[in-house]
């Protein structure tokens, strides 16, 4: 029996999207250290080679993974569906980015905009620091908190004992 049904189909998918997530996670894991303008990029791009449909067979409405059957076609010169297949991930990959370009666009207000706040807060903090305090913050009422004057130091005098 040549022919998938279509539990065999859908089990096939749910198989390679979980292996999928497991290389995009990886992927995730081995891009963390680049600077995050390289990052983004390259881990969409991952995103979109990992999980881009091709349609295999247009009568019974078959998709499989455009990754896997350029891989396949060019590796064993099986099939015609290359172009077809390479025309998808190229298709999916310029709306890919062009969403990414607009939230780019977005986010580079916003994110400028937390910046400066950032540095205006930073400044005024680092301004209040260098003002001196004239008076000590509960008034001057000394070193006793009722307000009586302190006791001068005395050293015969360092220790009251209570009679008994």
């Amino acid at each position: 029996m040549d022919t998938m049904t279509e539990n065999d189909y859908l089990i096939a998918w749910g198989l390679y999207a979980f292996a999928a997530l497991g290389c995009l996670l990886v992927w995730m894991r081995m891009t963390r250290f680049m600077w995050r303008w390289l990052r983004e990029p390259l881990r969409l791009l991952m995103a979109v080679l990992l999980f881009s449909p091709t349609i295999v067979d247009p009568v019974k409405e078959k998709v499989a993974p455009a990754l896997a059957i350029v891989a396949l076609d060019v590796l064993f010169k099986v099939g015609n569906n290359v172009w077809r297949a390479a025309s998808d991930l190229l298709m999916y990959a310029m709306i890919a980015f062009g969403l990414y370009l607009i939230v780019v666009l977005i986010r580079l207000p916003i994110e400028r905009a937390a910046k400066a706040r950032k540095e205006r807060a930073a400044a005024a903090k680092a301004a209040a620091a260098a003002e001196p305090d004239d008076e000590p913050p509960f008034g001057v009422a000394g070193d006793d908190r009722y307000g009586r004057p302190p006791v001068p130091s005395n050293p015969q005098r360092s220790r009251i004992e209570p009679r008994l």
